[in-house]
């Protein structure tokens, strides 16, 4: 088993708390993706299980092996670095068997682990070349084949398609995902790229300022977020987050009041309003918002986007506070400055509600 466990980690750089308490099960065969913004602490968790840094509190441990005092080398994992962090003067064989020679496995053993990762990998004709003759995917592809010819109990990757373009990142995950589906290897991936962690990961786990907010799978953490940093932070735009506050009209009516307007509940979301006790925050994805004449929300029209299959309007309520709607790029296109009617689609799954001062996930009671 390579289970990877954190139980109560933090890690502190003086008066700095990088990773903040974090308890986190990554089950054997695992692709969990670690996403979060620059200093959410998400590297420093990567790093603390491969012992390059040293939990200030708490235990890690990979399979049933307590390894917070046990040397990296002797971790049994591989790392797979943004950088490449390829030896400029080696050949890519050279490369991908150097581990392997560390250990002193004889020539004939390395020289077919070094073909059997390379034909895995789509490298047996470059094997060969020196770094500086690949192109940057190519020389992705060496790094993750050094890494898989250890064959790791866990890979650790850091940001690992940040120096690729964008069509090398698309192929490039890609074959990520296929390698580990085919190892099993349990992988930890760090990447600040919430596109890249909904199309990669088994699951997620978001953390921002050394704090784990949620973790689940992509399709759960994207359809019920714990809190408004989740909810603004996934997707592509982010969810609109509209400041309000709840009206109880006659019978069980329940709308919300926000600056753009009055909102009616679905019937279905009236238990979730009985549970607050306070102000909350509305919370609409951009896909669930159309361009409507009669729809209960206004906002003037800031900018408009045309992303070739779909567009962008950007909208900016009384108060404002953003609205995005995302539409086809067939439908029809305000301009900039008009004044808009907003209507919501009536599935209560399009609509999500947060306390407006804890700013976590109304649930109902």
């Amino acid at each position: 088993m390579a289970q990877v466990s954190f139980e109560g980690v933090t890690k502190r750089f003086g008066d700095t708390v990088a990773v903040d308490a974090l308890t986190l099960v990554i089950p054997d065969g695992e692709l969990l993706v670690l996403l979060g913004s620059s200093g959410c602490g998400k590297t420093t968790a990567l790093r603390l299980v491969a012992g390059f840094e040293e939990a200030s509190e708490g235990r890690i441990s990979i399979g049933d092996r307590l390894v917070n005092d046990v040397d990296p080398k002797d971790r049994d994992v591989a790392m797979v670095f943004q950088s490449y962090a390829l030896y400029p003067h080696l050949s890519v064989a050279r490369n991908i068997e150097f581990p392997l020679r560390q250990r002193g496995l004889a020539k004939d053993a390395r020289a077919v682990k070094v073909k059997e990762a390379a034909v895995t990998l789509g490298l047996d004709t470059l094997l060969d070349r020196k770094p500086s003759q690949l192109s940057g995917g190519q020389r992705q592809r060496v790094a993750l084949a050094r890494a898989i010819v250890r064959e790791p109990k866990v890979f650790l990757m850091d940001e690992p398609l940040s120096n690729l373009d964008a069509a090398l990142r698309v192929q490039t995950r890609a074959d990520i995902v296929a390698l580990q589906d085919r190892l099993g290897t349990t992988t930890l991936y760090v990447t600040h790229d919430q596109v890249e962690a909904m199309t990669m990961g088994h699951r997620i786990a978001v953390m921002s300022h050394g704090v784990l907010q949620q973790v689940a799978a992509p399709e759960a953490l994207y359809g019920r977020p714990a809190n408004t940093f989740v909810a603004g932070f996934l997707g592509s735009p982010g969810m609109n987050l509209l400041p309000g506050h709840l009206v109880h009209g006659e019978g069980d009516a329940v709308s919300v009041d926000v600056s753009a307007g009055s909102l009616p509940l679905p019937r279905a979301l009236r238990p979730v309003a009985d549970a607050a006790a306070g102000p909350v925050i509305l919370g609409l994805r951009p896909e669930s918002l159309r361009i409507d004449p009669s729809g209960p929300l206004r906002a003037d029209v800031t900018i408009v986007e045309l992303l070739g299959a779909e567009t962008h309007v950007i909208c900016k309520a009384p108060d404002g506070s953003q609205v995005i709607v995302r539409q086809s790029a067939q439908a029809a296109r305000p301009a900039p400055h008009d004044q808009v009617r907003i209507s919501v689609d009536p599935d209560p799954a399009s609509t999500h509600l947060f306390d407006a001062t804890t700013t976590e996930r109304l649930v109902a009671g």
